[in-house]
């Protein structure tokens, strides 16, 4: 059986036929980032081939397609991707402070929390329109008390239409549909902003007779591939999602500002929702921060009975 020689760990790790370095490390206790989860999308478990490139296995598709993007030397490999046979390899790993070590050590302690995983997500954001005016007019702590109002309705419509809140950005909300139930998550993004918005407005009575004020939120919703995948530091990580889906997504909500809507959708968000979607009226956009046009729906409220 060969031997790996593991640098900076100065360990002699055993590698089983057919064992990729990544799992071998990883088996023998050895700190090893895979942010990607071991599926080749990213480099994070890159390794210095130093002796014993022969008997290293030849790139896969997937290896050689990151390789070529980043450039990376024939000594360079993928942990996660390369295997060993017929003889003995010395590497080392790019881990190169203690911080790496901790974070890589912290990947071993959480078996349970995903490290990275590409999936196909429907992201809503929303807004408070004019928030910052009613916030300059009130109490700091009756504002806290509204948004614990506010926010404890919509976290209800969000888990009853299988949604993550991903974030709460001051008044603002990130949702993530399609983590527990990706076949349904148009659908279920959809039905969450249309009860969001009817949430608003059974709230409204009560702003209006302690405050004199009312909310109207604004929705942008987006359908397509992010990433997934805990974050964070010591004592907190949380699932987050990153990607342009989400970018896009946050774009569409500002874009409601421009056209006096309160609920824009994505042309990907049509193309999943189907003929069950009714869209009031459609713009050629452009967006923040993204090449060219882009083509957004306005969804019309529901009444309350539907």
């Amino acid at each position: 059986m060969p031997h790996l020689y593991a640098l900076p760990d100065d360990r002699t790790l055993t590698i089983a036929p057919g064992e990729t370095i990544l799992a071998a490390t990883l088996r023998q206790g050895i700190p090893h980032a895979h942010a990607c989860g071991g599926q080749a999308v990213c480099s994070t478990c890159r390794v210095q081939v130093l002796d014993g490139l022969a008997y290293c296995s030849p790139r896969n598709a997937p290896e050689q397609a990151l390789a070529d993007r980043l450039r990376l030397p024939p000594a360079v490999r993928l942990a996660c991707q390369t295997t060993v046979a017929g003889g003995d390899v010395r590497f080392s790993r790019p881990i190169l402070d203690t911080l790496d070590l901790e974070l890589a050590a912290q990947e071993l302690q959480h078996p349970g929390q995903q490290l990275g995983q590409l999936q196909q997500v429907a992201i809503l954001f929303s807004d408070i329109q004019d928030y910052t005016v009613l916030a300059d007019q009130l109490p700091p702590y009756d504002v806290i008390h509204i948004l614990n109002r506010y926010f404890g309705v919509m976290s209800e419509i969000v888990a009853a239409h299988h949604g993550h809140i991903s974030d709460f950005i001051g008044d603002g909300l990130m949702v993530v549909f399609g983590l527990s139930h990706p076949a349904t998550a148009v659908p279920d993004a959809l039905a969450a902003g249309q009860a969001m918005l009817r949430g608003v407005e059974q709230l409204n009575p009560y702003l209006k007779q302690m405050y004199g004020c009312a909310f109207h939120v604004r929705i942008g919703l987006h359908y397509g591939e992010a990433v997934v995948g805990h974050i964070g530091g010591n004592g907190f990580r949380k699932l987050a999602t990153i990607g342009d889906t989400v970018n896009v997504a946050a774009r569409i909500e500002s874009a409601n500002k421009e056209y006096g809507t309160y609920f824009l959708v994505s042309e990907a968000v049509v193309e999943a929702a189907g003929p069950s979607l009714v869209v009031r009226q459609g713009f050629l956009a452009p967006l923040k921060g993204k090449k060219g046009l882009h083509r957004l729906y306005e969804v019309a409220p529901e009444p309350e009975n539907e």
